[in-house]
């Protein structure tokens, strides 16, 4: 299993454990807009997502209205994209637009 994340038609960024990215998709649901990888980064107490979806391509964080933090318990995290992973020089924060 791996750490993946997608952005539903609806503008929802989920997160998972799961071998495809479609595999966090619902019946009737679509990921128009990208996903990718992400794993917790402990010393900056945040979550950092990077990569690419082979089925679903880049993520576009634009199109995001809300976030499913139940892989977390609930607990909401800060988030930030890694566009040059491996390299974590630069971070993006990543967070819902109403």
């Amino acid at each position: 299993m791996y750490q993946k994340f997608i952005i539903t038609d609806e503008g929802e960024l989920r997160f998972g454990r799961v071998y495809l990215h479609r595999e966090l998709l619902e019946v009737g649901e679509d990921c128009p807009y990208g996903g990718g990888l992400w794993k917790i980064d402990e010393g900056r107490r945040a979550i950092l997502l990077f990569g690419r979806s082979f089925d679903f391509g880049g993520p576009d964080f634009k199109f995001v209205r809300r976030i499913n933090w139940s892989a977390f318990g609930g607990t909401p995290y800060p988030l930030f994209y890694l566009p040059h992973w491996p390299n974590e020089d630069l971070l993006e924060p990543v967070f819902a637009n109403p």
